[in-house]
C-alpha cells in the first residue's frame, strides 16, 4: 500500500498508458465517491437526529474518505508532490484503522452486551479516534525516512495485520450469535452482513496493494497494478457499507425528512428515539 512511492513511480515508468488509465479510473471513482459520501453524511446526519446517537467511528471514516477525494485531484493534474502523497497515504491508513474499530464495536455488542452497555460512550470513542489519528501520522512519518524496501516490507506487514483480527470478529461474532437469544434474526443478519462486508472491502480493495508492494519489495518478475486501481474505489463503497448497513431501507427514509414522503403513509409513521445503551446493536 505504499502510495508514496506506487502512485508516481508507476506512472512515469509504465509510460503514458498506464498513466492515462489510472487517470480514467481515478476520475470515475472521484466522480461516483463524492456524491455518494455526501449523501452519506445526510443520512447519517439524518439517523443522529431520529435516534440520538453518535457514529464516531463512521463519521471519522467518512473524513478520512473526505481527506481522500481532496488530494486525489491535485494528483490527477500531475502534481504528485511528497505532501500531497503523504496525505493521500495517511488517509488510506486511518480508513483501515476505522474499519477495524467499526468491526471490534459490532463484535463487542454481541460478544460482551452487558461491559460495552456501560463502557460505551462518547468519550471512549473520541479517544480511540483520537489515537488511530495519531497512529496514522507516527507510522507514515516513520515510513518516509526509511529505504525504499523496507519501507514497502514493513509497511505491507503492518497492513497485513487488520486481516487476522477481521477474521477474529467474524467468526467471534458468529459464535456469539449462535447462543444469542435477545437480538431479532433481523439484527443478527445485519451484524452479520457488516462483518462480511468490512472484510470482504478490505480483501477487494486493500489486500491486492499490500501483496503488490510485497512483490515489488523481493523483486518479484510477476508485476500487476491491479491493486492501484482497486484502492481508488475505496471511499466510494465506505458510506454505502457503514451508512446503508446500519438500518433497513425503510427506516433510512423514515428517518429523513425529505424521503419520508416516499413510503406509504410516511407521514403517520413515527419512530420512537432509542439510545445507544437502550439499543447495543445501533451505532
Amino acid at each position: 500500500m505504499d502510495i508514496i512511492c506506487n502512485f508516481e513511480n508507476n506512472t512515469q515508468n509504465n509510460g503514458s498508458e498506464f498513466g492515462h488509465v489510472v487517470h480514467v479510473i481515478g476520475w470515475v471513482a472521484f466522480s461516483l465517491s463524492i456524491p455518494v459520501i455526501f449523501l452519506a453524511i445526510y443520512l447519517l446526519y439524518c439517523l443522529i437526529c431520529a435516534d440520538h446517537i453518535a457514529p464516531i467511528f463512521i463519521i471519522n471514516l467518512l473524513i478520512s474518505d473526505l481527506l481522500q477525494m481532496c488530494v486525489l485531484p491535485v494528483m490527477f493534474q500531475g502534481y504528485c508532490h511528497i505532501v500531497v502523497l503523504l496525505v493521500y497515504y495517511y488517509s488510506l491508513t486511518t480508513s483501515v484503522g476505522f474499519m477495524v474499530c467499526i468491526a471490534l464495536e459490532r463484535y463487542l455488542v454481541v460478544a460482551f452486551p452487558l461491559w460495552y452497555r456501560f463502557q460505551h460512550n462518547i468519550k471512549n470513542s473520541l479517544i480511540v479516534s483520537s489515537i488511530i489519528w495519531l497512529f496514522s501520522f507516527v507510522k507514515i512519518s516513520i515510513l518516509s525516512f526509511m529505504p525504499y524496501e523496507a519501507r514497502l516490507i514493513l509497511n505491507s506487514v503492518l497492513n497485513l495485520i487488520p486481516l487476522p483480527l477481521l477474521i477474529f470478529f467474524l467468526v467471534g461474532t458468529l459464535r456469539a450469535l449462535s447462543g444469542s437469544i435477545s437480538l431479532t434474526v433481523l439484527e443478527k443478519r445485519r451484524i452479520i452482513g457488516t462483518l462480511a462486508l468490512v472484510l470482504g472491502i478490505y480483501c477487494l480493495l486493500f489486500l491486492p496493494i499490500v501483496i503488490q508492494d510485497l512483490l515489488i519489495a523481493v523483486r518479484s518478475p510477476v508485476k500487476s497494478h491491479l491493486g492501484l486501481f482497486l484502492v481508488l474505489f475505496n471511499p466510494f463503497l465506505d458510506p454505502l457499507l457503514y451508512v446503508f448497513m446500519q438500518k433497513g431501507a425503510n427506516d433510512i427514509l423514515r428517518a429523513c425528512p425529505c424521503l419520508d414522503r416516499l413510503l406509504p403513509g410516511g407521514h403517520n409513521l413515527t419512530q420512537t428515539p432509542t439510545s445507544v445503551t437502550d439499543n447495543p446493536t445501533s451505532l
